[in-house]
């Protein structure tokens, strides 16, 4: 799949966003090593702490599905009310939950502003000094 195609599944995602308290809808479609995508979106709940990144949504439902293994994984998001125009990188809580179960030397996190432009950085890149599975 190219990174193209990657973002457009994640623009898809965006569309089910469930972001009535902030309006930032943000999707994410996460590519498995066995070549199967997983979309997820940011679903908000009016007590905030219960609210689920995008990120974390694709990959707890990768998860429950068997799959554990990831490649790269495309990430869109901003103001529901208006074009994306800035990118939106995964929080540190999205992070931590990518090193659990990705190598961060060769895991890929795009982040786009359209099918256009974007940028890819390693999980490493975002999250240089993580702790993950190794670090026990």
């Amino acid at each position: 799949m190219t990174d193209e195609e990657l973002i457009r599944e994640a623009f898809r995602a965006r569309e089910r966003s469930y972001c009535p308290y902030s309006g930032f809808a943000v999707g994410a479609a996460l590519l498995c090593k066995n070549g199967r995508v997983y979309l997820g979106c940011n679903i908000e709940n009016a007590a905030f702490s219960p609210t689920n990144c995008a990120e974390r949504t694709a990959i707890f439902k990768a998860v429950s599905e068997g799959d554990t293994e990831f490649s790269r994984i495309a990430i869109v998001g901003g103001d529901v009310s208006k074009p994306v125009d800035g990118y939106a990188y995964p929080c540190g809580v999205c992070r931590q939950v990518m090193m659990e179960f990705c190598n961060p030397d060769t895991f890929e996190i795009i982040v786009a502003k359209s099918v256009d432009d974007f940028s890819i950085f390693t999980l490493k890149e975002l999250f240089p000094k993580g702790f993950g599975p190794d670090n026990l």
